[in-house]
């Protein structure tokens, strides 16, 4: 057992002492290592993580894979140009516009800043300029944590947080973790898939499943179906979208995609989990999630294929100029576009997005593995009992 000491603390034991003088420090160290071992061991006690299960029953922990945030925050990011897939009234601009005309930029806070144009004054049928956004990394599961202060909101915008597959849409699927239009209040989570991919009107979710056209649940993601936009579900709270959430501090969306599914929570400012706070998310610790697309009827990992982070603003389009008739706002889509003072509004601000990876740890981690582990020594430990060995040689 003395053996088992590291070589740092045996060479303090002068190997020319008296025996008995050295059994004597042999057993005062070890005494000391007991102790040290006993408090780290408590120590890690107090920092447990909680162990997660995958559906095979594969014990892990969630552990950064990647940071967006800061200074550093749009090296991770390719800004897209083309036409708006969506059909808005948008002109996605290139990196060194959008940067030039404070389109996208961080501030002296570190805060992450993209918005629509709110100061050009437009002629009627000219499009508005914005931000769209691509990660350059791809993504086959993972754990995508996003906090920010503000998303965008008003009538005749449309933002969206979101991961795409890099194939032909919707083979490789999306996923739609927040997604509004005008002033509404409730996120919408949604999934747009290949055939073969439906919502389980019984999985156990807190949001309520979005409606067709016919007045029944869709449960359908294929996006291959005409007029058919996705299977989604809409969140209950009003602070997940829109001026309450702005007004409370913004919050946390988090998307969890392995193979138990894709599940998608939100925390509001005040009541975002300690674990995501200090960087050990913990997700089943986070109760029912909003919205769930479970693995029975939607395989997560051959329907989601080398996925990007997304965020976009764009204008009208599809689903915000479709529904703009019926949304409560003054005159039409087209009108509203032109004064860019109807965009104050129209812009994210983001603290970061952490993105997780699944590590596999050993099934028989358990409260025996952290005791074996609390004996491991650290050199806090090791400059501890030196210096207790040392003043023990000279006092002995």
């Amino acid at each position: 057992m003395l053996s088992s000491l590291p070589t740092t603390l045996l060479s303090t034991i002068p190997q020319s002492a008296p025996k008995s003088r050295k059994a004597s420090l042999w057993t005062r160290a070890l005494a000391l290592s007991l102790l040290a071992g006993t408090a780290y061991g408590k120590a890690l006690e107090k920092r447990d993580i909680a162990i997660e299960k995958g559906a095979d029953g594969t014990q892990f922990i969630w552990t950064i894979q990647d940071t967006y945030a800061g200074q550093n925050f749009f090296d991770g990011f390719q800004f897209f140009t083309g036409p708006d897939p969506t059909h808005g009234t948008v002109n996605y601009t290139t990196q060194d516009f959008a940067f030039s005309e404070r389109l996208a930029y961080v501030d002296a806070n570190d805060t992450v800043i993209m918005r629509g144009d709110n100061f050009t004054t437009l002629p009627p049928g000219v499009n508005r300029s914005s931000v769209r956004i691509s990660s350059w990394a791809q993504y086959n599961t993972g754990l995508f944590i996003l906090d920010l202060n503000k998303a965008p909101w008003g009538c005749g915008v449309w933002p969206a947080f979101w991961t795409l597959g890099s194939g032909q849409w919707p083979y490789q699927g999306e996923i739609d973790i927040i997604e509004g239009v005008h002033d509404n209040e409730h996120n919408q989570v949604t999934w747009h898939t290949g055939p073969n991919c439906t919502l389980t009107p019984n999985a156990s979710f807190t949001g309520s499943l979005v409606t067709g056209g016919n007045g029944q649940p869709n449960l359908v993601c294929d996006g291959n179906i005409p007029g058919n936009a996705g299977c989604g579900v809409t969140e209950w709270s009003r602070a997940s979208y829109g001026p309450t959430f702005d007004a409370q501090g913004g919050g946390v969306f988090a998307m969890k995609w392995d193979d138990t599914g894709i599940a998608v929570w939100s925390f509001y400012r005040a009541a975002v989990p300690n674990d995501i706070q200090i960087g050990q998310p913990s997700p089943s610790t986070w109760g029912t999630p909003v919205a769930i697309l479970e693995p029975g009827s939607c395989d997560p990992i051959t329907n989601f294929v080398n996925h990007s982070i997304v965020f976009d603003i764009t204008f009208c389009g599809d689903w915000a100029g479709n529904s703009y008739a019926t949304s409560g706002c003054p005159g039409t889509c087209p009108d509203r576009l032109m004064d860019p003072t109807n965009f104050d509004t129209a812009w994210w601000s983001i603290n970061y997005v952490k993105v997780y990876k699944r590590q596999t740890i050993q099934a028989q981690t358990t409260s025996a593995a952290r005791s074996e582990l609390a004996y491991t020594w650290t050199p806090t430990i090791l400059s501890f009992i030196s210096a207790l060995l040392a003043t023990l040689l000279v006092v002995g």
